[in-house]
């Protein structure tokens, strides 16, 4: 701003910048610009500025230089106004300029704040209006005394032109629609398309862009999400309050803000004693209605179902937010680690696994992986993209280290990807993501791409019913409830199934009355696949090999006096469930049952250990749940036989039931039997 003594002329620049960057001629001018400037495009002559045009204010002759320019074009600004006596008393001289007029701003750098780097649209173009106030017979007007229409750029069309900043409009009832769409959680995307179809105007159309919805959207979360993370840390406790074994924790930054918030039920809580061994920890996702990062612990119970494990939001994606996550789940867990943990590939989430679970082997989730692939190979392989994944997987699948380097090196040259970046990495991680190089570890079989297309769909569940940030925890709660009454229907049809035998082996049978359908099944497999391999004994164990071939083969270490027995493909190890070459040397030593170890609880539908469950301690509760939800199953099956049975086992299973809630709940016993479902 410009000023000089009282009583002399005020100069005041609505834009400071432009007191340096613009010198506007002061005479009035219409006459023609030099060839290499461009001129408006062609309108009627009525609605162009003229010298002498009268307006009865100088915000209407604004509105219509404002209007002129959208049809030619452009947009304008307000540039510098001029009087005696101050803004809003003296007013005699006002220009409006285009919205390219003058040239970029020096800004003054901060070390301390991000400078945005944005590209300024300034090209010190000369077009203005200038008009003047003028007092005939008392009665005050604005006419225009000024006038230059010369562009030195390329003017808009009108279907580019309502995008420039001056014409984007969100009336009030727009934004309140806006904010609705937000509470829902729905994307910005199909916040537009939503508005396009209501508007009943063609896609790209509206008044406002993408950008203008995410702006207001941010600025509505910022205040909005601070009432929501009240709402929602005081449904936590009330849900404490109900379920004194619903568990919860979170932090709060130096504003006394929410900053992260974790939550499991008891239900899951329990699932996690017997199934935590391998656990997916998802954070791929985000609660879109207030852009959260979301992480989601998820595992496989003995039916080869997903359960859930835990939920948490965090505010930023970083070391310590991850850290907290890990401390706050074993916190729920315990302090119970997994032995092995899945991921996407993220360094910060990396590190915190091997700060807080120095013990737990960490691992990337194959879906994630495959899921990038479309990115980062289509183009590249174009017409041999599906050829190169199904000599991925080839890859992916085999048992020896030393197979998988070698047929890596082929696959490599014969698609030509020598320079390829993605190749390079996913090379350089392979100990983290390919078969061979885990196989040691025990991962559920959640490596398999069966069960990863489980998993995932499981975790979809949780994400497509998002409306208020506080109800989330509740939303999951029933997605939970829900997944459970369905994985009880499955076990059921898995348990009236009738077992078919296909060996005869007494190692077979054995097996099929200890373990779940769904183990016997994979342990079935085995079996079948045992009696077409030879055993060959060695000084230091036993050498089976496929009947076709003449090398190779994997060998086999049994000690029959201590029931130890192992194979160097790592079968057990990886999945629970022993191999067909370790079956092969136990049939050849005619052991007819399968050693009790090598049946693990976690696969098991019926405990074989009657006076272990008989114990009253803490420690074994699960393990006598468990038994108890056999016996029901078994229960369920004999029943539906015959009308006879089943009549008699609802008569006394009422009768039982009647007698059981008589008895009265201790604290102790609480915690043994707490229901499955919760009432949140």
């Amino acid at each position: 701003m410009m000023s000089e003594d009282a009583g002399q002329m005020l100069v005041i620049y609505d834009d400071p910048s432009d007191q340096r960057s613009l010198s506007l001629d002061e005479t009035s001018s219409t006459e023609e610009s030099p060839e290499e400037t461009r001129l408006s495009l062609e309108t009627t002559n009525d609605a162009i500025p003229y010298i002498g045009q009268r307006f009865a204010t100088h915000d209407a002759a604004y509105e219509f230089y404002s209007e002129y320019a959208k049809r030619c074009g452009f947009s304008i600004r307000r540039h510098r106004t001029e009087g005696k006596d101050g803004v809003g008393k003296g007013l005699t001289r006002r220009y409006f300029v285009c919205h390219r007029a003058g040239n970029t701003p020096v800004k003054t750098l901060n070390d301390s704040k991000p400078q945005r780097n944005r590209k300024s649209s300034r090209c010190g173009c000369q077009a203005y209006l200038r008009i003047s106030k003028v007092t005939d017979l008392g009665a005050a007007e604005w006419r225009i005394t000024g006038f230059v229409n010369h562009h030195n750029h390329e003017l808009l069309e009108p279907n580019q032109v309502r995008f420039l900043p001056a014409y984007r409009t969100m009336s009030d009832a727009d934004k309140n629609r806006i904010l609705m769409f937000a509470k829902t959680g729905i994307s910005v995307q199909q916040m537009m398309r939503l508005m396009e179809l209501e508007k009943c105007v063609e896609p790209g159309y509206l008044p406002f862009t993408e950008k203008d919805v995410r702006n207001l959207v941010q600025s509505f979360r910022k205040s909005y999400q601070e009432d929501e993370n009240i709402d929602l840390l005081r449904m936590c406790r009330n849900n404490k309050e109900k379920d004194p074994y619903f568990k919860f924790e979170y932090t709060l930054d130096s504003n006394n803000r929410l900053e992260n918030i974790a939550w499991s039920y008891a239900s899951s809580i329990r699932s996690y004693d017997i199934y935590g061994d391998a656990v997916v920890f998802d954070t791929t996702h985000r609660l879109t209605a207030f852009d959260m990062p979301l992480g989601i612990w998820v595992g496989v119970n003995n039916y080869g179902m997903p359960c859930f494990f835990g939920c948490v939001l965090l505010r930023e994606e970083n070391l310590r937010s991850f850290s907290w996550a890990l401390k706050a789940f074993l916190g729920f867990m315990n302090g119970k680690a997994p032995q092995t943990i899945l991921t996407d590939q993220n360094m910060c989430l990396k590190e915190a696994i091997a700060i807080e679970l120095p013990t737990t082997k960490h691992a990337l989730c194959i879906w994630m992986i495959v899921a990038k692939f479309p990115s980062w190979f289509n183009a590249v392989l174009g017409e041999r993209y599906n050829e190169w994944k199904a000599a991925f997987y080839r890859l992916y699948n085999l048992e020896s280290i030393e197979d998988f380097v070698l047929g890596w090196r082929d696959m490599v040259n014969s698609f030509g990807l020598h320079t390829n970046r993605h190749i390079a990495n996913l090379f350089a991680l392979r100990s983290q993501w390919a078969l061979p190089c885990l196989r040691s570890h025990f991962f559920a079989g959640m490596t398999t791409t069966d069960h990863s297309k489980a998993i995932n769909s499981f975790i979809q569940r949780f994400l497509n019913a998002q409306t208020r940030l506080a109800h989330f925890v509740e939303q999951v709660a029933v997605a939970v409830d829900f997944k459970d009454q369905a994985a009880e229907q499955q076990t059921m049809q898995q348990n009236l199934q009738n077992i078919c035998l296909k060996t005869g082996a007494p190692m077979e049978s054995h097996a099929a009355s200890i373990l779940t359908p769904f183990a016997f099944s994979k342990l079935q497999e085995q079996l079948v696949l045992a009696a077409h391999y030879a055993s060959f004994q060695m000084d230091d164990g036993f050498l089976i090999r496929h009947h076709t071939k003449l090398e190779g083969g994997r060998k086999v270490y049994w000690v029959p006096q201590e029931g130890i027995i192992s194979c160097s493909c790592h079968q057990f190890e990886f999945s629970g469930i022993l191999c067909r070459h370790a079956l092969r040397v136990l049939s050849t030593g005619n052991c007819f049952q399968i050693p009790d170890r090598y049946l693990p609880l976690r696969w098991r539908r019926i405990n074989t250990s009657p006076t272990k469950l008989l114990q009253g301690s803490s420690s074994d509760h699960a393990e006598r749940i468990q038994l108890l939800q056999s016996k029901v199953s078994t229960l369920v099956a004999e029943s539906a036989k015959s009308k006879e049975r089943l009549d008699m086992a609802m008569e006394q299973v009422s009768i039982l039931l009647s007698h059981v809630r008589e008895l009265p709940v201790t604290s102790q016993g609480a915690s043994d039997i707490s229901p499955i479902r919760r009432n949140l």
